[in-house]
């Protein structure tokens, strides 16, 4: 809360942030993320003994309460909170928008309008009536002292002198109340308490010399912009101390719930076992079959099986199944990095098709080339909605980029390309929406490879490794979709760490024999469940 004498920062100076804080986000997962994948989980996978934080809970399936639901239902909330102040600096509340034919909106609606048409009647009787004026009175004046700081005595006394609701009742009752003296005091007590960008609202009441109902309308209307000041105000000021207890404090709330819902990782389990499968499938043939004569195939290592599960987290498909219950909180980052990397690929694609058909053309001309990656992510932009037509909007991109290209080679004095050119390069890029697409599968196939550096690179939040050739023309795009990746991933490691070493232990590990290492595969369980990248 601010000083009595300070002023919160206005909430657009919160929104007017841009993507620069993932360099903050950087160093705060530099800090909660040491050298390992998960430091906290630093026990053997043979070990039977762990602290309550440090595995999921056992207990067998029980019939839950409404109560039990209830609290579970408001760690989640206060958990997501949490998390969404700890990640997103941007993050502040706004005042609700209810939809404009929503029953909720013509209900508040109905009841307002006879609110103050009850206010406006009392008020032009003769003598007027005060009755509903004081209600407002009084709950303004409850709003006011909540801006307070418990040792703001000066201003509390002034507020409660002036707004003495006992004095303003028996002044009502002999028709001596100075309404438009309490109004205007009012608006000068929340002039002093606004925030800077609410300074020009404030003005305006004072220039309402209207009729009072209105004025009172708009003194609530300003009140509830500066209520929600406030809130955001002492989030900002909260979210330095929530980031230094962030892991723990979301490890403990998803303890709380799993203590209460013993199934509240069982998508998390089916998450790690497919992604075991898939590292299991790819195995070298070779790996596959032991020499040293135990009848155990060997295991992928519980890094490589984290990571590759992360990796599939870009190509999620919700029409298949729900997230990772550990990865909630991050839902609506996952889709927005989803879509990110779906355009990339589809933008890279495209040009590397046009350097491919028409390279001379196109080659040592910077800004053509920024302009057709430009076009292009603007032409496909929304392209994850079920309503949109790819393959009218790639055709629509090939036409613009023949017109562009075309009206390169005018300028230089050269021909336009050929007509059977034009037809051709259409042809291709129409042909990337097609799954076992040559230039898609490879653009796809590299970018997956360059998430698995960046999820095993030591330092790859802070640095980004190159990208694989090929890529280049996104380069700039993927390497900060990269940090903010591998920047989630990092904290999602630090926090459900413990739970995650309980689920590779039993789904490893258990009664397997001492390892034996393979060209990076293991056979047993390791010292370290998640060894350093």
């Amino acid at each position: 809360m601010p000083r009595n004498d300070e002023r919160p920062t206005s909430t657009s100076t919160v929104v007017s942030e841009d993507q620069n804080s993932d360099t903050e986000s950087s160093e705060r997962c530099d800090s909660l993320t040491s050298s390992s994948d998960v430091d906290c989980s630093r026990q053997s996978f043979t070990s039977d003994s762990s602290s309550k934080h440090n595995s999921p809970s056992c207990s067998p399936p029980k019939t839950l309460t409404l109560d039990e639901v209830m609290a579970s239902a408001r760690d989640l909330s206060n958990l997501s909170l949490a998390h969404e102040i700890v990640v997103n600096r941007n993050f502040h509340l706004q005042p609700p928008d209810l939809p404009q034919n929503s029953l909720e909106k013509k209900v508040k609606d109905m009841v307002h309008k006879a609110f103050w048409d009850c206010l406006e009647s009392e008020l032009n009787d003769d003598p007027p009536e005060y009755d509903y004026a004081i209600k407002l009175l009084d709950e303004i004046r409850d709003t006011l002292l909540s801006f307070l700081n418990p040792g703001a005595n000066r201003l509390r006394t002034q507020i409660m002198e002036v707004l003495d609701m006992d004095l303003i009742r028996q002044q009502a009752d002999n028709n001596a109340v100075d309404i438009q003296g309490l109004v205007s005091y009012i608006i000068n007590t929340m002039g002093k308490f606004c925030a800077p960008v609410r300074d020009d609202e404030i003005k305006k009441l004072k220039e309402n010399s209207g009729n009072l109902v209105t004025l009172f309308k708009e003194i609530f209307r300003v009140l509830d912009l500066m209520k929600m000041d406030m809130v955001n105000f002492t989030i900002q000021s909260l979210r330095p101390e929530l980031q230094r207890q962030s892991v723990e404090y979301e490890r403990a709330k998803f303890q709380s719930i799993l203590e209460r819902t013993p199934s509240a990782l069982d998508h998390t389990n089916e998450w790690i076992k497919s992604s075991i499968e898939e590292v299991t499938r790819v195995m070298p043939p070779s790996d596959k079959s032991s020499d040293s004569g135990q009848s155990g195939k060997p295991l992928p290592g519980p890094t490589l099986v984290l990571n590759t599960a992360y990796i599939r987290l870009l190509i999620w498909d919700e029409s298949k199944g729900p997230l990772p219950e550990t990865l909630m909180t991050d839902e609506v980052r996952l889709q927005e990095m989803q879509r990110s990397l779906q355009l990339y690929q589809a933008v890279a694609s495209v040009l590397l098709i046009v350097y491919s058909s028409i390279g001379g053309v196109v080659s040592g001309l910077p800004t053509l080339v920024e302009r057709l990656k430009k076009m292009t992510a603007v032409l496909l932009e929304g392209m994850h909605s079920n309503d949109f037509n790819l393959t009218e909007a790639l055709g629509n991109v090939s036409a613009q980029i023949c017109c562009e290209v075309n009206k390169s080679l005018a300028e230089r004095n050269f021909p336009a390309l050929p007509a059977e050119l034009q037809e051709t390069l259409k042809g291709q890029i129409c042909d990337v929406t097609q799954e076992n697409n040559p230039i898609r599968t490879l653009v796809e196939g590299r970018v997956h490879q360059y998430f698995r550096v960046v999820l095993t690179s030591t330092n790859s939040h802070r640095t980004p490794p190159p990208v694989p050739p090929g890529l280049g023309l996104i380069q700039p795009e993927l390497m900060g979709l990269g940090v903010s990746f591998v920047n989630l991933v990092n904290f999602n490691k630090k926090v459900y760490g413990p739970f995650y070493v309980s689920i590779l232990k039993n789904l490893l590990f258990i009664d397997m024999q001492a390892p034996t290492p393979q060209n990076g595969i293991v056979q047993g369980p390791p010292s370290s469940p998640l060894e350093s990248k």
